[in-house]
């Protein structure tokens, strides 16, 4: 559920990374939910790392900076991976069922990838000093090589559709 409150600044709410994003802290509660007491600490940093996903997802693309985002993109990365790691041990050690794993183990997989390629075409187009803060672009991002889900997000972001 997106708010039907629509500016520049909560274009994100399009995004599918941070789709994704807030899919994955839903899961990630869903998982942990019902622990025992011991093993709340564990269950508040799952909750936490996959709830910095959608938030530094969200806050760079607040920053409007091309440097500033891809920092917070890369921060959201590495959250993925603290997020993974976490789960990989629960799984290992019969916390969580094989199958809560592998269905959190797909989508942050998806959401590794297309944030790899989000940032990687940001990074093209700060380098090729081709970033405007007004975020208005002329050429598809299809240019950079960027899958369909990553032309969606870099529409989004450098068309300025979100008004």
């Amino acid at each position: 559920m997106s708010t039907t409150r629509r500016n520049k600044n909560r274009g994100y709410q399009q995004l599918l990374v941070w789709q994704d994003a807030i899919e994955l802290y839903g899961l990630a509660l869903s998982a942990v939910r019902g622990w025992p007491f011991e093993l709340k600490k564990l269950a508040s940093q799952s909750m936490a790392s996959s709830d910095s996903v959608h938030r530094n997802i969200a806050e760079g693309y607040c920053r409007r900076t091309v440097r500033e985002y891809l920092q917070y993109l890369n921060i959201a990365l590495g959250s993925l991976g603290e997020t993974l790691s976490g789960f990989i041990a629960y799984s290992r050690n019969g916390q969580i069922e094989l199958s809560t794993f592998e269905h959190l183990d797909t989508l942050i997989f998806r959401l590794e990838n297309r944030l790899l390629k989000l940032v990687e075409a940001l990074e093209l187009k700060r380098d090729a000093n081709d970033w405007t803060e007004t975020l208005v672009v002329r050429e598809s991002p299809i240019e950079y090589g960027a899958d369909p889900a990553v032309a969606h997000d870099l529409n989004l972001l450098l068309e300025g559709m979100m008004e």
